[in-house]
């Protein structure tokens, strides 16, 4: 859909400590061999830093580098791959008590990686709707270290786990960054790839994994359909939304000026994206994001506030951002950079 009139006015990062893929514990020698092959340099590691509370100093980041008061934020967004609070509990409410927001309303949106474009997707609603809002705060963060993940490993190695947290504030007046088309689809033919052959009852006590990806992702392929067909069926669709989004900026693959996408093995970006968009390798921005590691829904944020901080960005840059979520979900995203921010 074509965007009026919406922007990007700060954003805020955390990321805790670092941690190099070559000198991981838990790693095998074989996952450090296609570590490295890949590209991707290491991750970050939070520890007993709870998601919801990285989430707070992210989205504090961003309440002081916006142009807009603390007390004039009147929506929050918050979204989640992983563990956030106590089963039955609120997240973006603890977010908002902690950061000391106003009693205002708040949407908990569980997209997966894709929780931060589906939280700018329901941003734009509220600013563009008949509710009016002012300033829309968005949130995502994640955890994983926890004894039920070898963030090394379960997911395979195209990509690696990551712990932080990302935040944005999102108006109707100005900001450095025009959204100018946002286009988002769920191809529910893959909704089982992330779901396997789990029960949908509640947990029954027993010891089953709770976040095994990649043995739900394995038992997809192997009983339900096979990953050349699987491959095909997101391939075309993810191509379908972005293509959608760069014609709703009203502009073309060429002018197209940067691409951020999920931190994941190179490769697979080129050979997915690029490569069918025509779009030439050396606009990805993913050197800074190969050494972040996949920190969820936070990831293109999180190099948006680098690239932009950086000057990798620069005024007039038209930028695609795009990501995906278990469903199968896709978003994509064309953004223009106006005037570089102070911070």
């Amino acid at each position: 859909m074509k965007i009026n009139g919406v922007f990007i006015d700060s954003l805020g990062v955390h990321l805790p400590e670092w941690v190099a893929s070559a000198e991981a514990e838990g790693a095998s020698d074989y996952a450090r061999g296609e570590f490295a092959a890949a590209g991707l340099k290491g991750t970050h590691v939070a520890g007993d830093v709870p998601a919801a509370d990285m989430a707070v100093l992210a989205a504090r980041s961003a309440v002081t580098r916006s142009s807009a008061h603390l007390e004039a934020i009147d929506y929050h967004v918050h979204g989640s791959v992983y563990y956030q609070v106590p089963e039955g509990a609120y997240a973006p409410a603890y977010v908002l008590r902690e950061l000391g927001a106003g009693e205002i309303p708040s949407l908990d949106v569980q997209q997966g990686c894709n929780s931060m474009l589906g939280g700018l997707e329901a941003a734009i609603g509220q600013i563009t709707g008949v509710a009016k809002r002012n300033n829309v705060l968005i949130t995502t963060a994640t955890n994983f270290s926890t004894p039920l993940i070898n963030r090394w490993g379960d997911f395979g190695t195209s990509s690696i786990f990551s712990d932080g947290a990302v935040a944005a504030v999102v108006n109707g007046r100005g900001g450095f960054a025009e959204v100018r088309s946002l286009t988002s689809g769920t191809l529910h033919s893959l909704e089982q790839w992330h779901r396997g052959e789990e029960s949908l009852l509640p947990p029954d006590g027993s010891d089953r994994k709770y976040f095994n990806m990649g043995e739900r992702s394995q038992y997809f392929v192997d009983n339900v359909m096979g990953f050349a067909e699987l491959f095909e069926k997101f391939g075309k669709f993810d191509l379908g939304i972005i293509n959608e989004a760069i014609v709703d900026a009203g502009l073309t693959t060429e002018e197209i000026s940067k691409v951020i996408s999920i931190n994941v093995d190179k490769r697979m970006t080129e050979h997915a994206l690029l490569r069918p968009l025509g779009i030439p390798t050396d606009r990805l921005i993913w050197e800074y994001g190969s050494s972040v590691g996949h920190a969820g829904g936070a990831d293109i944020f999180i190099t948006l506030e680098h690239a932009v901080r950086t000057g990798e960005l620069v005024p007039g840059d038209h930028v695609l951002m795009t990501s995906q979520g278990p469903g199968w979900v896709c978003s994509a995203t064309v953004l223009t950079i106006g005037e570089l921010p102070a911070w």
